[in-house]
């Protein structure tokens, strides 16, 4: 289906033509039309297909048919400061061409930036992208411009109720009016997504498009190593052929800084990027990886959702992603749009069962290849003996410990 085809105001049709889109994905197929006829949506879709134009673009086209004044008329609610940067930019390509304004609200930045936050917040821009923590202590303070909000967008819903954001969502929920359309989107939708749109959701029309399944344009290899060999195995494969734009992921801050200084010692364009940073820094990163002055980034799972960077060649996943979700949002980071994209995943002997769990959600085995020669053999892939050498299973209680050390 066309762009041209949803009827879109021709100031709108003439910023999806400037970006370059002609086709929409499944996802804005079955979610524009129900959003520009009002109803409220839940909305069930992996990473990189399409979702945020989903919301963007029937709620712009709203704005420009009806504004009158500055004020508030829609809160987009998102997990990071990442996510929260890259809808505003993309706000802003889509609407360049009417007069709809927005602007991104996220903590970890200096007081100047609250202050003009609060200016903004007061005076009323049209869209307000923003996270949850930053939101309250601007709502709180009672000069947030709310009282005429027609649209709330909850994006990537599952991962903020992962985070533990469900009792400050409905913090700022309690200061919207009842009267609004809801939008809620989520890459999965256990039950708890399912208990919070129940709360906050009015008769919604739902939408779902594979969900937690990797786009197939992604090829999945595995090798199975030795903990020591992954080192060797990482440098081996960033050397082996020129690649533009490579994320490896590690599960943790201190494996993500360990790597990265050992591959800048052997020549490689590297950087590594996590909470550790502070945001000035991190945006840096991110915009010399996306200018491609940066070849490799080694990353946490600071970057697995959100990220909107085009025509990565590879993802590594350095460690097993702490459960199958992680794994589709790692790899979702390649293959976006057209394009196609290749995922390697390391598996140690402890990771094993581990990665056993994520073929299951897979529902199909990812294929193992043999190691180089130079890198040695590795260990028998058999994640049934493996898991009673180690005399337990990995746990839920275990990915959140996980969690915390990002």
């Amino acid at each position: 289906m066309k762009f041209k085809e949803f009827n879109f105001d021709p100031r709108v049709l003439e910023g999806i033509e400037a970006i370059g889109f002609e086709t929409a994905t499944p996802i804005q197929v079955k979610a524009i039309p129900a959003i520009l006829e009002g109803k409220d949506l839940i909305g069930a879709a992996q990473t990189g297909t399409g979702k945020t134009a989903a919301f963007l673009l029937p709620v712009i086209n709203k704005i420009v048919l009806t504004k009158k004044d500055e004020h508030i008329r829609a809160l987009v609610i998102v997990p990071t400061r990442e996510l929260a940067v890259q809808i505003d930019q993309q706000m802003e390509g889509l609407s360049y061409f009417t007069h709809v304004s927005s602007l991104a609200v996220y903590g970890g930045t200096d007081g100047t930036s609250f202050s003009q936050e609060k200016t903004a917040l007061s005076q009323g821009a049209d869209v307000i992208i923003g996270t949850p923590g930053r939101l309250i202590a601007h709502l709180q303070m009672g000069y947030v411009a709310v009282d005429r909000l027609e649209f709330l967008v909850l994006d990537e819903a599952d991962r903020m109720l992962d985070m533990g954001f469900h009792d400050d969502i409905m913090k700022i929920i309690s200061f919207l009016p009842k009267k609004r359309q809801t939008l809620l989107f989520s890459a999965t939708m256990p039950s708890k997504i399912r208990q919070l749109a129940g709360k906050i959701l009015n008769k919604p029309e739902e939408i779902t498009i594979a969900v937690s399944k990797p786009t197939e344009k992604v090829l999945q290899v595995a090798y199975v190593v030795y903990e020591n060999q992954k080192v060797p195995l990482v440098e081996y494969l960033l050397k082996s052929k020129h690649l533009n734009s490579v994320i490896v992921f590690c599960s943790t801050k201190s494996s993500t800084k360990e790597l990265s200084r050992v591959l800048k010692r052997t020549g490689l364009s590297v950087k590594d990027i996590h909470s550790d940073l502070d945001q000035k820094t991190r945006g840096e990163v991110l915009m010399a990886f996306k200018n491609r002055e940066l070849n490799i980034l080694v990353a946490t799972d600071i970057l697995s959702r959100g990220i909107d960077v085009e025509d990565i060649d590879l993802i590594i996943n350095y460690d097993v992603p702490n459960d199958g979700e992680d794994y589709i949002h790692r790899i979702g980071r390649t293959a976006r749009a057209e394009a196609e994209g290749i995922a390697i995943t390391l598996i140690s002997q402890k990771e094993q069962s581990q990665f056993a769990e994520i073929e299951k959600l897979l529902e199909k085995p990812v294929q193992k290849v043999r190691l180089p020669a130079n890198i040695g053999e590795g260990p028998e892939y058999n994640p049934v003996k493996e898991r009673r050498s180690s005399g337990r299973r990995y746990s839920r209680k275990d990915n959140k410990n996980n969690r915390r050390r990002r």
